[in-house]
């Protein structure tokens, strides 16, 4: 068996494993964020959406779409990895993958396409919901899909980032919480960064969230307060540093080996 064929069955076996964990408890895993974004679309969309108007020339809640879609995608990406990677540090299990012959990038990979694959369900279980409340118009179907797949895979990477580091069950909670929470409600999902003053609109151009939900809404409406080729810069770049330093991580058994 060629080493190519060993790095495949790996990966596959790893991939497998995410795919079927969050797919078993699919009630927990996938219902929850449709039932979420649906009271957002009542709420937001229809309740107080009628009271506030159009905004970009757009229903509010045909403009408040894309970043709630994308609000699922990075949310449940992020804890798909952290949580099954945290876990197999806690049962141990994790040392199997490390005695075994494999490069840290296959180990990696695996835990990013499980997330992947359920931040993709839960984006598609909540675009079928938002369909009920908007219609839905597709701009751009290749940024709509690029973001939807590197937003996906850049939190699922900093969601491996976060297990490494996690001590307890606690630890886990702590960065979806006091960071992520708020970087993606200030990250232009309710709102367009043109409204905000000026000095708001230049303390909201570092939050990476906002490229993300604005590149996406041009996917989807055509409209968006950045530049896409600085929006996909700003994902990619930090697609590669994330993905360099959990990589660096693995080689170094920081937080894995006792």
């Amino acid at each position: 068996m060629s080493q190519a064929t060993v790095y495949w069955v790996a990966y596959r076996t790893i991939v497998t494993k995410e795919i079927l964990r969050f797919s078993r408890i699919w009630v927990q895993t996938v219902l929850p964020p449709a039932i979420t974004m649906a009271l957002y679309f009542v709420i937001f969309g229809k309740l107080i959406g009628a009271q506030i108007g159009d905004m970009d020339g757009f229903r509010y809640i045909d403009f408040i779409v894309p970043g709630l879609i994308l609000m699922s995608v990075i949310s449940n990406s992020y804890a798909n990895v952290v949580s099954s990677f945290y876990s197999s540090k806690f049962q141990r299990y994790v040392d199997e993958l490390l005695i075994a012959p494999l490069p840290s990038f296959i180990i990696l990979a695996g835990y990013v396409s499980g997330g992947v694959a359920r931040g993709v369900v839960v984006g598609i279980v909540v675009t079928l919901v938002s369909m009920f409340f908007s219609d839905l118009q597709i701009h751009s179907y290749a940024v709509t899909l690029a973001v939807f797949v590197l937003t996906s895979i850049l939190f699922s990477i900093a969601g491996f980032i976060n297990a490494v580091y996690a001590n307890s069950f606690d630890d886990i909670s702590i960065v979806p919480t006091f960071v992520l929470t708020p970087l993606t409600y200030l990250g232009g999902v309710f709102y367009s960064i043109s409204l905000l003053p000026d000095f708001w609109q230049t303390v909201s151009l570092a939050n990476p969230v906002l490229y993300m939900v604005n590149a996406f809404r041009f996917g989807l409406l055509g409209v968006s307060d950045i530049s896409m080729l600085h929006a996909f810069a700003i994902i990619l770049s930090f697609i590669v540093a994330l993905g360099a330093f959990a990589m660096w991580l693995l080689a170094r058994g920081v937080g894995i080996k006792s």
